[in-house]
């Protein structure tokens, strides 16, 4: 396996193709060049993915921003899935399961410090009984059971409330866990901004979009647009259970080095600078749901803006200009969901670039006139 190296650029288009010598000049000629554009979890677990299931290919992971700066080392990273209305919701579950089954098995190993990930326990309330009293995840976190009457005293305001087992990813860890796992499989990582795909061709024979956001412009996307949400980092060490109000506005999230208390849902807001009423909110919110978090200290903020469009788009995509080709496949558009379902995601996404790399490998029959 080559080594694997990362690279910083700010060369323009044209310089591009110059890099090609650099990253490709030991691979063997029918290997299928793939870049990855994005670095946040949708971004990593697809390269760490594609290397997994497509043989021989060269990967390389292509953004602007890597951790520890991009949205998803803002998130808080609970397993809870968010519904996407435009997916069916046994293709929710399924990405669900499989991501849970992959965190679960880090969660179980001597990886689980490094990675980021581990078990934590605890309720979502409501104040009025929902539509839904068993959702759809319900069998795939662990223990899920109704609240019992004891246990909803200690939220006077709420009617109703599930106690389940579920995982959190710390992607602050997480993130860099996948990055060493696709450099050691021989894969790269390159900063620098993509303006336009073309960029990409012909130094790559396949894209992986997964640039968030950055499809508005460069997929052409009007329907993905911000949601921001803020957040409060803070040391509050006695809590250890999570407690999210089943609108998913308002949470407390214990992990392994602070708890996130939660948040904003702010649509068509791109300002990614901390806003004090809002911190002000989310603490008064949070304290309402547990008054010992007036004791809590070392508060920090922390803003990012999530990905929302009505579904996941998991699609290949064939552009076309002055008679070049070349194949993308789009996987973006997660919104607040990422997190939850990335690893069963980033597994569909992989499928669909191993029928690119098919297609690419397969002769086209000549004509018989």
């Amino acid at each position: 396996t080559r080594p694997a190296r990362h690279c910083k650029t700010s060369f323009g288009a044209r310089d591009f193709g110059g890099f090609q010598d650099c990253f490709f000049r030991d691979r063997p000629m029918d290997t299928a060049r793939i870049a990855v554009v994005g670095a946040g979890v949708v971004g990593l677990s697809t390269a760490v993915c594609i290397s997994k299931l497509v043989p021989q290919c060269s990967v390389t992971i292509i953004s602007d921003k890597f951790t520890p700066d991009t949205t998803s080392d803002v998130a808080a990273g609970m397993l809870i899935p968010h519904t996407y209305p435009d997916i069916p919701i046994h293709t929710q579950k399924q990405w669900f399961r499989e991501t849970f089954n992959h965190l679960f098995a880090i969660a179980n190993s001597a990886e689980a410090g490094d990675a980021g990930v581990h078990l934590v326990s605890g309720w979502q309330i409501f104040q009025s009984t929902p539509t839904e009293e068993v959702p759809f995840w319900a069998d795939v976190v662990l223990g899920f059971r109704r609240m019992t009457e004891a246990e909803l005293k200690k939220f006077p305001q709420y009617v109703f409330g599930q106690a389940f087992t579920t995982l959190k990813c710390e992607c602050p860890a997480y993130l860099p866990w996948l990055e060493k796992r696709i450099k050691g499989s021989g894969g790269w990582t390159l900063t620098r901004r993509i303006d336009d795909l073309w960029e990409l061709h012909p130094s790559f024979d396949i894209v992986v979009n997964c640039s968030g956001l950055g499809s508005r412009q460069l997929a052409g996307d009007s329907k993905i647009f911000p949601v921001r949400g803020q957040v409060l980092q803070v040391q509050a060490p006695w809590v250890e259970h999570f407690i999210r109000d089943g609108s998913g506005l308002t949470y407390i999230y214990p992990g392994t080095s602070h708890v996130t208390l939660g948040g904003t849902r702010q649509k068509g807001d791109w300002n990614l600078s901390p806003d004090a009423e809002n911190s002000r909110e989310i603490l008064s919110r949070c304290c309402a749901l547990e008054p010992s978090l007036h004791g809590a200290c070392n508060i920090r903020e922390k803003v990012g803006l999530r990905p929302y469009r009505p579904g996941v788009r998991l699609q290949t995509e064939l552009l076309a200009r002055d008679g070049r080709r070349l194949p993308v496949v789009h996987h973006y558009g997660h919104g607040s969901g990422g997190i939850s379902v990335h690893w069963g995601t980033a597994l569909e996404a992989a499928r669909l670039v191993s029928e690119c790399v098919h297609a690419l490998r397969t002769p086209i029959p000549k004509s018989k006139l």
